[in-house]
């Protein structure tokens, strides 16, 4: 599905991106748009933390020029040239972070795939009730924001009814954002065509002068692109309408202003409304308005693809060398498991040491480096059925902080027997049972910017996944006890919650298999952390922390900008095309259940419009934004499963009516058919009777 710019025509924009503005009525009174966010010279300003940083030329190859004001009577704009570097932004007084992202939080530095580099103030992160904030330097080696982020702003009046009478986009009504009059605007500054997204008032907290304004791409947005947000028309909760702060209205109507700030950016504004003014949007109705760039696929993937083709170089092409430590041959009493068996992997090493607070270490190319190995505890259930024909190897992505041994699991014995898999799985560290206290202490103690060592640790996490795959189709299949039950033609993956968030990473970096599955996945975590019961309890941590909820849903920004370098929001476009080097495109099978309490559905629809695979109709629902086909599909497919829960809230917060089908799909007979065939022969089908997949009575409802 495309999504096309619903305003000018694409000539009228094109005229515009190219300077010829005076043959676009209403465009005149601005000057001439710059077609990127890099390049330019960079000069010095009293008021930049780290110099002031420029656009890049126009579209045409030449500078941008003044465009004739005159029809304002406010003389000519200034060109798109520079703008200052700042801490605290005064556009939006009553919360230093907003408006966010934002690219005044950045600087130029050609030594980047995107000409920026993020510069945060110490002052933008939030402090917990000690008075500490996280140190800024990780965020500070990024080249841009999130494609996933929550843009995130602050408006004190508004209320969650005020919004509704406002008629901005929901979770459910997302193609709202994109009619002509929608009070929010996301644009793409590349193509000028709006962002399909939903808004979001912070439901989290009980304060309603503390609710972040949050506009969620329903979307992943693009690498290393521009955006501009629009924001108009919005209501207080007496339905009057939200007037803009000094600081905008300055910008807005080009009038005085005594901040230097604000002076100092009037170029990147002029540049700015060109583009809103394109997008058929009144400068005069805008309550704010800002601009933002995200990050680059090498800033995102780039470590992770390199850790991954050094460690098979290192490991050779024998494959990697294993130790078994113990075999249990009793262990299964309903005789489906033939032997359990555990073994050391020995896998090269990233990181300073095994335990959590551990960090990547580099070499000179300024890429992750090995210090030597290190040995990681691989799970193997061989079912009695390979006695009789070989298994092909499974390999299992276990949910939230749990472990390896989840594979354990009576319904996963039945499968494998039945179907003829050996389920393996290793512990995901960095986001393992043995992460929990670390990450809940980081939350409470003001140390955020630790983060970044649970993303390097999920970074060797997913070196080990990738390792053990390669491991169950070579040395272990020649394993002289062992190798003659498994099958190696073929190795797939079952990724389940958090196994199946981080699905579109372990698939798009595997050279291995072919084809997975995500049970109950989503993405961005951003989108799901608020919507799931499983946060619960962090939450609370941060209310003890940060009393102020709109730095809950800041704190949960911040973390999403260091995730993208492992979680599927920074590997989702090079899954099923435009893959990394030496790496086979994949086909994925994707399926939620329904009113889920832990993964949100909301996510899974990003994931699976980010993707562009079409929705298998089992007689449910239509998805927005996903074809929907009656099947059989042959690649890739987005398969909903439903209980009879009611309609999810709207708001950012959990589902938590009824019982949680969160773990029902995966112990369905029709999924269980549906996920081996798709293993075997490519084809999704739906295997509901009746071809409406609908268990109503799992529910658990009154």
């Amino acid at each position: 599905m495309r999504f096309e710019l619903g305003c000018l025509t694409r000539r009228a924009t094109a005229l515009v991106l190219t300077g010829l503005v005076s043959l676009v009525p209403g465009c005149g009174d601005d000057g001439a748009p710059a077609g990127g966010s890099t390049g330019g010279s960079t000069s010095s300003a009293d008021t930049t933390m780290s110099g002031t940083t420029t656009l890049a030329e126009s579209s045409t190859g030449s500078s941008t020029s003044v465009a004739d004001s005159s029809s304002t009577g406010l003389g000519p704009e200034p060109a798109a040239e520079e703008w200052p570097n700042i801490g605290c932004d005064p556009l939006v007084p009553t919360y230093c972070s907003a408006p966010f992202p934002s690219n005044v939080y950045t600087v130029e530095d050609k030594g980047t795939s995107t000409g920026r580099r993020v510069m945060l103030a110490q002052e933008l992160l939030p402090a917990d009730t000690a008075g500490v904030s996280a140190d800024p330097t990780p965020w500070n080696e990024l080249d841009g924001f999130s494609p996933g982020i929550a843009i995130s702003t602050h408006f004190p009046d508004v209320t969650q009814d005020s919004l509704t009478a406002s008629n901005v986009a929901t979770a459910v009504s997302i193609p709202r954002s994109l009619e002509d009059d929608s009070p929010t605007v996301l644009l793409d500054v590349t193509t000028g065509e709006r962002v399909p997204h939903w808004v979001d008032l912070d439901a989290t907290g009980d304060d309603d002068a503390q609710r972040l304004f949050m506009i969620r791409p329903a979307i992943r947005l693009n690498d290393a692109s521009r955006y501009i947000v629009a924001i108009r028309d919005l209501q207080d909760g007496e339905g009057n309408a939200i007037a803009a702060t000094d600081g905008f209205a300055a910008l807005r109507d080009r009038s005085d202003s005594e901040d230097a700030t604000i002076n100092d950016r009037r170029p990147l504004y002029g540049d700015i409304f060109i583009h809103t003014t394109a997008a058929g949007i009144d400068r005069d109705s805008l309550q704010l308005a800002w601009d933002f760039t995200t990050s680059s696929r090498e800033n995102n993937t780039g470590w992770m693809v390199h850790m991954r083709d050094e460690a098979f170089e290192l490991i050779g092409k024998d494959g990697p060398t294993y130790t078994i430590t113990s075999v249990d041959d009793e262990w299964d009493k309903e005789g489906l498991i033939a032997h359990r068996v555990f073994l050391d992997l020995e896998v090269p090493m990233y990181l300073d040491q095994v335990a959590p607070l551990s960090t990547l270490q580099f070499g000179d190319d300024g890429m992750p480096e090995p210090t030597g190995t290190a040995l990681f505890e691989v799970e193997i259930l061989i079912p009695t059925s390979a006695e009789t024909t070989p298994v092909r190897p499974l390999q299992y992505g276990h949910g939230l902080l749990g472990s390896k041994s989840q594979i354990e699991s009576g319904h996963f014995r039945e499968f494998i027997n039945d179907y003829g898999y050996a389920l393996f799985g290793v512990t995901f560290i960095g986001f393992s049972e043995d992460d929990e206290l670390f990450i809940g202490a980081m939350l409470g103690n003001g140390s955020f910017d630790q983060f970044k060592q649970v993303i390097d640790r999920q970074q060797q996490g997913m070196v080990n996944s990738l390792v053990a795959m390669r491991m169950m189709l070579t040395t272990f299949a020649q394993d002289e006890t062992y190798g003659a039950l498994i099958d190696n033609s073929a190795g797939h993956y079952l990724g389940i919650s958090q196994g199946g968030i981080y699905g579109p990473t372990y698939m798009a970096l595997s050279t291995d298999i072919e084809r997975g599955t995500f049970g109950v996945p989503g993405m961005p975590y951003n989108v799901l952390l608020s919507r799931s019961v499983d946060f619960d309890i962090f939450f609370d941590i941060m209310r003890a922390s940060y009393p102020d909820s709109r730095d809950h849903m800041m704190l949960l920004n911040y973390a999403q900008m260091l995730w993208d370098r492992i979680e599927p929001t920074g590997y989702a476009p090079y899954l099923l095309g435009d893959t990394f080097p030496g790496t086979e495109p994949k086909e994925v099978l994707i399926r939620a259940a329904v009113g889920d309490h832990q993964v949100t559905n909301f996510g899974a629809h990003i994931m699976s419009r980010s993707l562009g695979i079409p929705h298998l109709d089992t007689g449910i629902r239509e998805i927005w934004g996903l074809d929907s086909e009656a099947g059989p599909i042959a690649g890739s497919a987005y398969v909903e499963y439903e209980f009879g829960l009611p309609a999810d809230p709207v708001v950012n917060t959990p589902q938590r009516a009824c019982e949680d089908p969160h773990g029902e799909v995966r112990r369905l007979d029709e999924a269980r058919q549906q996920m081996d065939t798709f293993f075997r022969t490519g084809s999704i089908e739906n295997t509901c009777t009746g071809g409406t997949c609908s268990f109503p009575e799992l529910s658990g409802c009154k």
